[in-house]
C-alpha cells in the first residue's frame, strides 16, 4: 500500500496592501503628468515663435515710424502714405477758382483731397496760407505744410470750422488758401507722385503712420 507524500507548503506571494498600491498609482500618475507637462510646454514655445515669425513676416497693416534728429539737430526725412488722410481746401484768398486748382494739384500728387470749397461768409481774406488739423492728423498737417513750400500757418482746427457748408465730412486737415500760393504749383513737391507716398521732413518727434506691405 502506497503512502502519500506530504504536500510541500510553496511560500506564497504577500498581496499588496492598499496603501502600497495606492503609493504605486501616485508615482505612475505623477510620471504621466510630468511628461505631458514637457510635451506641452515644448509645443507651446514652437508655436510662439512661429507666430511671432508670422507677425513679422508682414501681418500687420500698418507701420509707426517716428521721426527723430541727428547731432546736428536735422529732422529726419521719412516715407510718408498720403492716401492715409483726406484734404479740404476752402478758398480764402478771394481769387476765382485757385481752389479748386490746388484741389486738382494735391488730386494729381497721390492725395485724397474733397471737393473745393469757399470759405463761411463773412470769413476775411487771407494773406498767407493756413494748414489746420484735426486731433490725431498733426503729422498729416506737416506732410501738407512741406508740399506747399514750408511757408504756411500750421495750427489746431479752427472753431466753428469756417467753410460754406459748416462741414469738413471725411476730411482731417484743412486749407485756407491764402493769396500767397492762390493759382501757384505745388512748391515743395517731391517723391514720387500719383500715387501712394511722398517724402516729407517732419519735425523731430512728430510721429505718423504709413502703410505696410
Amino acid at each position: 500500500m502506497s503512502q502519500q507524500r506530504p504536500r510541500s507548503n510553496r511560500p506564497s506571494m504577500p498581496m499588496p496592501t492598499n496603501g502600497t498600491l495606492g503609493a504605486v498609482v501616485a508615482v505612475v500618475a505623477l510620471l504621466l503628468g510630468f511628461l505631458i507637462l514637457h510635451s506641452v510646454n515644448g509645443s507651446g514655445s514652437s508655436g510662439s515663435v512661429g507666430n511671432g515669425g508670422n507677425g513679422g513676416n508682414g501681418n500687420s497693416t500698418a507701420t509707426t515710424v517716428t521721426a527723430t534728429t541727428d547731432a546736428s539737430g536735422t529732422p529726419t526725412t521719412v516715407n510718408f502714405n498720403v492716401k492715409g488722410f483726406t484734404i479740404q481746401v476752402a478758398n480764402a484768398s478771394g481769387v476765382a477758382l485757385s481752389a479748386g486748382t490746388m484741389t486738382t494739384n494735391l488730386q494729381t500728387a497721390g492725395y485724397v483731397v474733397q471737393p473745393a470749397l469757399n470759405t463761411s461768409p463773412g470769413y476775411a481774406k487771407r494773406a498767407k496760407t493756413g494748414v489746420f488739423y484735426l486731433a490725431g492728423c498733426e503729422a498729416a498737417a506737416q506732410n501738407v505744410a512741406a508740399i506747399l513750400g514750408g511757408n504756411v500757418e500750421v495750427g489746431a482746427m479752427p472753431q466753428p470750422v469756417p467753410l460754406e457748408t459748416a462741414n469738413l465730412k471725411d476730411a482731417c486737415v484743412l486749407i485756407l488758401l491764402g493769396t500767397d500760393l492762390a493759382g501757384k504749383p505745388l512748391q515743395g513737391l517731391i517723391g514720387s507722385g500719383n500715387g501712394a507716398a511722398a517724402t516729407t521732413t517732419l519735425p523731430a518727434g512728430a510721429v505718423t503712420t504709413t502703410t505696410a506691405g
